[in-house]
């Protein structure tokens, strides 16, 4: 696992210890910011369920203004924090260990343009998540997406009051679904 591209290219990134976390592969993380474009540059990023911080950690190195990576695990946190360094993104950098849906209830005290949820699998966290962000949507910024990683197998029909899907890529065992308010 590496960053891909921007300023910490190459580097290689800790993984979280033990088998809590399903860390995406580099493949399906270039497609996301193939989608993603230019559009990162400056962009606020909210990497929830944020694991080994990975993606977060790629749209830094992008170009992205600020990070806000979210987990609740101990390990996640450390390995987060030990990989920020690693590539020298600290400083654009928070860390935030808690319980995600409580957080996503409470008050967002910035908006983001791009929401990543990638929660432990096959425990339908990541409905329950987008939800959540759908109730409020004080934590996206008004053209912001909502980006969904999951297995294909865990797709199930939602109903959304303010979020609408946009597009949905699959990558072998790996779906991406994106989500923005709709219009």
């Amino acid at each position: 696992m590496r960053v891909i591209s921007g300023s910490a290219k190459g580097r290689r990134l800790k993984p979280v210890p033990g088998e809590s976390t399903r860390p995406i592969t580099d493949r399906v993380k270039e497609s996301l910011f193939n989608i993603i474009g230019p559009d990162i540059q400056e962009a606020t990023f909210l990497d929830l369920f944020a694991g080994t911080g990975s993606v977060g950690i790629e749209a830094l190195s992008r170009g992205a203004k600020t990070a806000l990576f979210i987990d609740l695990e101990r390990n996640a946190i450390k390995t987060v924090n030990e990989n920020l360094k690693l590539t020298r993104l600290t400083d654009k950098a928070d860390v935030l260990r808690g319980d995600a849906f409580g957080i996503l209830e409470g008050h967002a005290n910035r908006k983001f343009d791009y929401i990543y949820i990638a929660p432990p699998q096959y425990k339908g966290l990541w409905s329950k998540a987008i939800q959540h962000v759908d109730n409020n949507l004080e934590w996206l910024s008004e053209d912001g997406w909502v980006i969904i990683q999951i297995h294909p197998r865990e797709i199930d029909d939602l109903e959304l009051g303010q979020l609408i899907e946009f597009d949905r890529r699959n990558y072998g065992s790996t779906m991406l679904i994106f989500f923005q308010v709709e219009d």
